[in-house]
């Protein structure tokens, strides 16, 4: 008898393997609220202290087979030790919002449902209890006022049932033959695991035959200078650590909430450089922001591809305008070598063999003072942006390391501290400057 049941387990985790990736992301909501971050818990996030494994559920045996449990209803409780359970119990139970609004006579049904609180819940129970509160469902959130269109998508501002607060419904259109979108697949994945203050929320997945629905939390876009910057430098590194480049950094992916939070938005192209892989696409990066080795070809790039995006930001926050805003790949090496000059092989080594840049056969232009185009901007702030704003790769600031800058020495030494604190715990600021 215990032989056919492992053999039924293994037959039922193998047949779970091999399910189609569009089937798998309806899954992925309920598996996001396991890995918030205590920074998470400011937010009025609460969790449960229970050891998670890297699929999202607990490392103990679940004491109830996921394919056991068919509705929440229909499965009685086991404990044998009633009590009342709270509205707290249940967001603990299942890490929801502290002000959600739970469905009239869900307590109840939760009660004759739920394992004892010392066992945790299978995956498909927990699936269920979510879907039964309202995740998941379009009905639950209210479509309000279009905020922008993609290539892919459109961003709705709208209003979520369970805590009536604002949201932002990001509709991805679903091709009949070619399913979800690569992007999509990617920017999920990827928001699942990067819990940040200055990283966008995703709250919820709603996946229909036409279309799937990623709902964020509601930020506004920003344009402001030193705090913002030290933020979006702060979420950055946060990402470097984890070996996660954003591959697309631009005003518009930068949001930011009425307590003055920027979060960093639109994971679409972002890609995890812990995946093994000898070269990446050049196709990337708006072109404002393009840094200039991929906009020569190179496909073998690192976080620098992001920090370079940086810089161009922080000049437009500064100024109100783009740095390069060029219309055509070789129009925006001209306005990049227009500026810092065109490069040689002392500013750039090895440029001068480049089969793409010979290609081009530039003028030659003299290297302008950034503070010519940027007046308002002090030394400290020049300086970085030189640091940031660097031909070769390798050479510019990283995000560790820009956040060391003496330009955010009026932020105090509590800010810095708490930062080094979220990226890494267990280790202790080592200033450069």
């Amino acid at each position: 008898m215990d032989r056919m049941k492992i053999i039924k387990r293994r037959l039922s985790m193998s047949l779970r393997s091999a399910r189609p990736v569009d089937d798998s992301l309806s899954e992925l909501a309920e598996q996001m609220a396991l890995d918030e971050s205590s920074a998470a818990r400011d937010n009025g996030i609460v969790h449960e202290n229970v050891k998670m494994g890297s699929d999202g559920e607990s490392d103990q045996a679940s004491g109830t087979s996921s394919d056991e449990v068919q509705s929440p209803v229909r499965v009685r409780m086991r404990n044998n030790h009633h009590r009342r359970i709270s509205n707290e119990d249940i967001n603990k139970r299942l890490s929801l919002p502290a002000d959600i609004r739970l469905p009239e006579g869900y307590l109840e049904k939760f009660a004759m449902n739920s394992p004892p609180f010392d066992k945790p819940m299978s995956r498909r129970l927990r699936r269920a209890s979510l879907s039964e509160i309202g995740f998941g469902k379009l009905e639950t959130y209210i479509k309000l006022d279009k905020l922008g269109e993609g290539t892919y998508a459109t961003v709705f501002k709208g209003r979520s049932k369970l805590t009536d607060n604002l949201v932002a419904l990001k509709e991805i259109r679903l091709e009949h033959e070619e399913g979800a979108p690569c992007t999509a697949i990617r920017e999920v994945s990827l928001l699942k695991d990067l819990k940040h203050a200055n990283i966008v929320t995703l709250h919820d997945i709603i996946h229909t035959d036409k279309c799937l629905t990623l709902v964020f939390e509601y930020l506004v876009r920003l344009y402001c200078v030193c705090i913002f910057l030290f933020q979006l430098l702060r979420g950055l590194a946060y990402c470097h650590r984890r070996k996660v480049l954003h591959r697309d950094l631009k005003p518009q992916n930068l949001l930011i909430n009425e307590k003055g939070e920027l979060k960093l938005a639109d994971f679409g192209l972002a890609r995890a450089k812990s995946v093994p892989t000898k070269t990446y696409s050049n196709e990337v990066v708006t072109l404002w922001y393009r840094p200039p080795d991929v906009l020569l070809g190179s496909t073998e790039y690192s976080t620098p591809i992001d920090m370079w995006g940086v810089g161009c930001i922080f000049y437009e926050m500064i100024t109100g305008r783009p740095l390069f805003p060029g219309s055509t790949v070789e129009d925006e090496l001209h306005l990049i070598f227009r500026i810092l000059g065109t490069p040689t092989e002392e500013t750039w080594p090895g440029i001068t063999t480049s089969e793409e840049f010979k290609t081009y056969n530039f003028p030659r232009y003299h290297a302008e003072p950034l503070v010519n185009h940027a007046p308002r901007i002090d030394n400290d702030g020049h300086d970085l942006l030189s640091l940031l704003l660097q031909f070769e790769a390798k050479k510019r600031v990283s995000a560790e390391d820009a956040l060391r800058h003496p330009y955010f020495r009026s932020l105090g030494e509590q800010v810095q501290t708490l930062t080094w604190f979220l990226l890494a715990p267990d280790t202790k600021p080592n200033p450069r400057y």
